[in-house]
């Protein structure tokens, strides 16, 4: 049965299930399932802990055998199957779907904690046979539009009241990093009393904007129309000194991925047939961000990009008078959908027939 990590803990109070898969990318909520799991073992009388980390070369018989050994201390066992990043496969899909045969008689708990879990693999005999003995937690990264109103639920585990607009700033802050936001709140419940409110002086005055930013989230912001992020971005990146050119590398590629998923659509493909041509593939996570951004970006506005990449590109090359990084800024700006610094010079960017 799914359930989200917000209502697990009510869902373990109800009933000790036999499994739990916590599946997700996104650490704090991840970490978080899988604690409130060994919590509810614990409280049920469960003294006995069995871990399994699953790497290379990993024995899948070894999960079948612990399972089938009787303990010497206690009835029952909590028995954690960590396999990170590893995919199950061939042995792992079948020693799961072994182990999902023998587990009706057994009192024994098992937790499962993996990367994301798509719907062919939701789909298949294994997960179908422990999901109906127990609980699936799908972890799901917080959406930009949701994480205030996420931290300022999180302030109060913490003993905390936070104002809205306090919220967004600490997401902003710690750039949508759960993990590092909850220990900005784990901070800021040491130097203030109980119930404090927090308002946005608070977290400006207490709380490092510590952001790291890559090109990577700078094609995704891009990506997703957003404009105010994808200016602190490339701001961000330029103050910590990330050479130009990768900027421009990051851009352009996701600007020539974008033509090639307009063109295999004006072919009257499907866009998950034209999301799996490209190299690399664009994953399933991604795909609503492509999305968005070839509905907003036409393919005569697209190669309009690159040409102004490509006078970019000169620029980079001591060829062009283009101001480098406030062309990028541009660029970055209207991939996203916002307005430039130099957009009121449309000609700034023209090439010649001579480039």
């Amino acid at each position: 049965m799914k359930v989200f990590s917000d209502q697990l803990p009510a869902a373990l109070a109800k009933k000790l299930p036999k499994v739990v898969i916590v599946a997700g990318d996104e650490p704090l909520q991840h970490r978080d399932a899988c604690d409130a799991v060994r919590l509810a073992a614990r409280q049920a009388g469960v003294e006995e802990r069995e871990v399994l980390d699953v790497e290379a070369n990993f024995s899948w018989g070894r999960l079948l055998e612990t399972a089938s050994n009787l303990s010497l201390f206690a009835s029952n066992k909590l028995l954690e199957l960590r396999l990170g990043t590893h995919k199950l496969g061939q042995d792992g899909s079948k020693a799961l779907a072994q182990y999902a045969e023998m587990m009706g008689g057994s009192d024994d708990l098992l937790l499962i904690s993996m990367g994301k879990l798509d719907a062919k693999q939701q789909k298949s005999a294994w997960f179908k046979a422990l999901d109906k003995q127990g609980l699936f937690v799908p972890v799901w990264p917080v959406d930009a539009s949701r994480l205030g109103y996420w931290l300022r639920d999180r302030a109060s585990l913490h003993g905390l009241q936070i104002d809205l607009e306090a919220a967004r700033l600490l997401g902003e802050r710690t750039e949508g990093n759960l993990l590092a936001a909850d220990q900005e709140l784990q901070k800021l419940a040491l130097i203030h009393p109980p119930n404090t409110r927090l308002n946005v002086e608070s977290i400006a005055q207490g709380v490092e904007d510590s952001t790291r930013f890559d090109v990577f989230n700078l094609a995704d912001a891009c990506l997703k129309g957003e404009p105010s992020r994808t200016s602190r971005i490339v701001n961000g990146l330029r103050s910590e000194g990330v050479e130009a050119p990768i900027v421009l590398w990051a851009l352009s590629r996701e600007l020539r991925t974008l033509l090639s998923l307009h063109q295999h659509l004006d072919q009257g493909q499907s866009f998950e047939h034209a999301c799996k041509t490209q190299k690399p593939m664009i994953f399933d996570k991604r795909r609503p961000a492509y999305q968005k951004a070839i509905s907003r970006l036409s393919m005569k506005r697209l190669h309009k990009l690159l040409l102004m990449a490509q006078r970019l590109d000169l620029a980079v090359k001591g060829a062009s008078a283009v101001p480098l990084w406030p062309g990028l800024h541009d660029l970055a700006m209207t991939m996203a959908g916002g307005k430039g610094l130099l957009a009121e010079n449309p000609w700034t960017y023209r090439i010649s027939a001579n480039n």
